[in-house]
């Protein structure tokens, strides 16, 4: 882990707002030459403090109106079934993340739909066929008020 300084977390806290800046609009902002602001984000991506940059797509504008969280229990434990479960439920598309987790549930997953309807044929033709499947819960994203952002 490197040690980060109040320009590398302004930086980081910056770039998790937009990371479309360009690095001298990201040197103005924070008193900082282009070059310097480009080391500063390279030596922190080598860090591995940035994993990746991604797009943020709106599901709804695409046609998928229903977010599903589903608590998945697996009926039999081991380390094959984990991994043949996580192999199967990436090959899914609708499952847009698959957590493992420690509690009542061995995973979490966000699965999009267009409605419940199409919910329901993803449910009962992909996801209750995966192998390994115990239990499962389901909740129904009815709105989203924070975004994930800078820690």
């Amino acid at each position: 882990m490197i040690e980060l300084d109040d320009k590398d977390r302004a930086l980081v806290r910056a770039l998790a707002k937009d990371a479309t800046q360009s690095a001298g609009a990201l040197g103005r902002e924070l008193g900082l030459s282009q070059p310097a602001c480009w080391r500063r984000i390279k030596r922190l991506r080598e860090a591995g403090i940035f994993r990746e940059t991604r797009l943020e797509v709106d599901a709804a504008a695409l046609g998928f109106g229903v977010t599903v969280f589903l608590g998945v229990k697996l009926a039999t434990k081991g380390r094959v079934s984990l991994e043949d479960f996580e192999r199967a439920v990436g090959a899914i598309p609708e499952v847009q993340t698959v957590e493992h987790v420690l509690g009542l549930y061995d995973y979490r997953l966000r699965v999009v739909a267009r409605d419940i309807s199409d919910f329901e044929r993803v449910l009962r033709r992909r996801i209750m066929t995966l192998p390994g499947l115990g239990n499962v819960e389901a909740n129904v994203l009815l709105s989203e008020e924070r975004r994930p952002g800078p820690i």
